[in-house]
């Protein structure tokens, strides 16, 4: 399977936030969504960051009451690996745990066409995994 695929069952909505919104407002629009991630974007299509909630537990310990007041730019993290539609589900699973990382924007032509999280993943292999049980299960009762 690869990424494309988990887009289409999943949806490619991708919430993107402004580099100038305040972390509290990130804060906000992480629990509405309720999501772990945002992807910072300008215009929606082009990376600029991401910021997680790990991102606003490290800045709390490290900002303290200033936090609230600073914006996603000052926080995000500036290099994002990405994957692309195309990229294979087994291979990205083990690039986001080799990279400690729980989020990867896909990424189509230089524009942000959809994310996916470790959740998404382990999901993913579940339901395989769930599949190739109640093949073989099929088979040995057939046999049987």
């Amino acid at each position: 399977m690869n990424v494309q695929t988990m887009l289409e069952k999943k949806g490619g909505k991708v919430v993107t936030a402004p580099p100038g919104l305040t972390m509290l407002a990130v804060s906000h629009l992480l629990a509405a969504e309720r999501i772990g991630a945002l992807v910072v974007s300008s215009d929606g299509a082009r990376i600029e960051g991401i910021i997680s909630e790990r991102d606003l537990a490290r800045g709390l310990a490290a900002h303290g009451q200033e936090l609230p007041h600073m914006h996603a730019a000052d926080l995000m993290t500036r290099e994002v690996q990405t994957c692309a539609p195309e990229d294979d589900i087994k291979l990205v699973m083990a690039r986001m745990t080799h990279a400690r990382i729980r989020h990867l924007p896909v990424v189509e032509n230089g524009k942000l066409c959809g994310i996916i999280s470790i959740g998404d993943v382990v999901k993913n292999r579940l339901e395989e995994l769930e599949m190739e049980t109640s093949v073989l299960r099929d088979y040995a009762v057939a046999r049987g």
